[in-house]
């Protein structure tokens, strides 16, 4: 009889178990769509045996049925660390990808018409100008052609600033929820931490949600992930601590007042009092040999720069230096480029209307129209008042097609002497609206408003052909590289053909990069899924099996049930 009541305990040992593992399949099939859901997995062992009988040939034990091992909850640490690394490096390429994406959208206007034929139709007002420049309709062709060329560049350059104002603001974003998962992390860390304290209870769900959490981060930055004893995930960001048992480290958004534009920083690190910040991320030497080229923070930040680029960005800077530098910012070499090809056609269109001769006699001295003193030396650039050509007016100096916003092309001087001289106002690349730059320049409203005011004539009052002849010759000129690493001299034209070109070239390099590290990682997080992924088809087998098994038990029971019945019944 005993043992007819032990057997109980066997049947109802595979009930407990077998439910145990019918929810936990249910559980796996409930979150087959929840990301980052790890599945779970019953393993079964028999539970004690008891001696009760030595024999001959054995002893002979009695069995308490089966029992639930464990319930699995495995992840493969190093899928995770390869998945994790190969996510920041797509997350970097793929956000440079976009970023060139955008620039070459803009570049195309229509098929990448509208600015190749401003440029084209400039040049073309030009020859008709040089067949005849006193022609008022050739006159009026060379300032509304000047006009919409330089409306097509601002609206361009206007779109790359917009732009990176975008960027700027997906920085802001990045970092804002980088400091969210942080938090998240942290307070999973807590919990887990406190739920397997007792070492009797995996916080598996928990683990799941802090996992995905790690994944998502991992694709904005470039982190390192090592967990504790305690179950507790230490994580670097950059190479210094983020989140560690006790504590996170936010990053901070320091924003520039002139620009707007955000830079990321540690604030336990900086002395904000005065404004001595330490940012977060190092921009020198990014490359994939260094394995700096990870996050899509970093390369978000790369793309943008740190300021609207111009052409003086750019000149005088060394092909080393700017490989260095500029070269990697899309964003800012695209605005330098194409700002550069405008300060070019602007002075030689200028240089040729309104002449200069750099001075090369004595020391004289006078003042200017406000009284000054002014002292003209040896080196200075002043208005070529001997050789230029003039409008139907007759004023010398002749003016400038393109102008400044910030100042005028000369300064008059009175010398003591009382002749005049007009000293060329330098650019002044410390103040944006004294140079000739995209975001200064407008045409000169005198030659809007009377396009006979354009230089045409000789200082004899006769046609100047010569003038047209050079203005055709700034078209072919060859002379002109479109960085420093271009070693191609080039016309105008060949100019903005060599800057599409670039921008298509870096294009490919980044989809192709992006592409195969998409590949990469998605090879990388399959192989984890068939390691911590559920399958429909194995859940349902297992379901099925559970099921069998507890309608066994249940059988088992109901015929101990009868046989004890029955022998209770015959005993009385």
């Amino acid at each position: 009889m005993a043992n007819g009541f032990g057997s109980l305990y066997v049947g109802a040992a595979g009930l407990r178990t077998s439910q145990t593992a019918l929810d936990i399949t249910a559980n796996n099939l409930v979150n087959i769509d929840t990301d980052g859901y790890v599945r779970e997995q019953v393993l079964f062992t028999d539970d004690t045996y008891s001696f009760f009988q030595s024999a001959a040939v054995s002893n002979q034990y009695k069995g308490s049925g089966v029992k639930i091992a464990d319930v699995i909850h495995t992840r493969d640490m190093f899928l995770d660390k390869a998945f994790r690394s190969e996510n920041s490096r797509y997350g970097f390429y793929a956000a440079s990808y976009d970023a060139v994406t955008e620039v070459e959208a803009f570049l195309q206007e229509a098929s990448g018409e509208a600015f190749s034929e401003a440029l084209h139709d400039l040049y073309v007002s030009f020859q008709e100008f040089s067949k005849d420049p006193s022609d008022t309709v050739n006159q009026n062709l060379v300032v509304q052609k000047a006009s919409l060329f330089l409306t097509r560049e601002q609206n361009l350059y206007q779109g790359l600033s917009n732009y990176q104002s975008t960027i700027n603001t997906k920085i802001k974003d990045d970092v804002t929820r980088i400091n969210d998962l942080a938090k998240q992390i942290h307070d999973l860390n807590l919990k887990i931490e406190r739920i397997e304290a007792g070492k009797t209870e995996t916080a598996m769900d928990l683990r799941d949600q802090r996992d995905f959490a790690v994944d998502e981060l991992s694709k904005l930055a470039n982190i390192t992930c090592t967990e504790t004893i305690e179950g507790v995930y230490h994580i670097k960001l950059e190479e210094k601590d983020f989140i560690d048992d006790f504590n996170i480290y936010p990053i901070g958004l320091h924003t520039d007042t002139v620009t707007g534009f955000v830079t990321p920083y540690w604030p336990h690190l900086s002395d904000t009092t005065r404004d001595d910040i330490y940012p977060v991320y190092n921009l020198d030497n990014i490359s994939a040999a260094h394995n700096t080229d990870k996050g899509e923070v970093k390369a978000l930040l790369l793309a943008r720069g740190d300021k609207r680029g111009t052409w003086y960005d750019i000149d005088n800077l060394s092909q080393k230096d700017y490989e260095n530098g500029l070269a990697n910012s899309v964003m800012m070499n695209s605005e330098a480029e194409l700002d550069s090809l405008t300060h070019k056609i602007v002075t030689a269109v200028n240089d040729i209307l309104s002449p200069l001769k750099t001075y090369e006699g004595a020391d004289v001295t006078g003042v200017d129209n406000k009284g000054n003193p002014v002292t003209i030396k040896a080196g200075m650039r002043i208005a070529d008042t001997e050789n230029c050509a003039v409008g139907s007016d007759g004023q010398i100096p002749p003016r400038e097609l393109f102008i400044r916003r910030g100042c005028e092309r000369y300064t008059e001087v009175t010398l003591d002497d009382g002749s005049k001289m007009y000293v060329y106002n330098e650019e002044d690349t410390s103040d944006s609206s004294k140079v000739y730059t995209t975001r200064s320049l407008e045409i000169n409203q005198d030659l809007v408003e009377n396009r006979t005011l354009l230089s045409h004539l000789t200082q004899n009052n006769a046609v100047d052909y010569t003038l047209g002849d050079k203005m055709i010759a700034i078209w072919e000129d060859s002379s002109y590289t479109l960085n420093p690493s271009d070693s191609t001299p080039c016309t105008f034209t060949g100019f903005y053909t060599k800057y599409i070109g670039e921008v298509a070239n870096v294009g490919s390099i980044y989809r192709t990069t992006s592409q195969s590290l998409q590949n990469t990682s998605s090879t990388i997080d399959n192989n984890r899924q068939a390691v911590i992924g559920v399958s429909s088809d194995e859940e349902l087998t297992n379901m099925i099996k559970y099921q069998q098994a507890y309608n066994a038990s249940s059988r088992y029971i109901n015929v101990l049930s009868e046989m004890i019945e029955h022998l209770l019944t015959a005993m009385r």
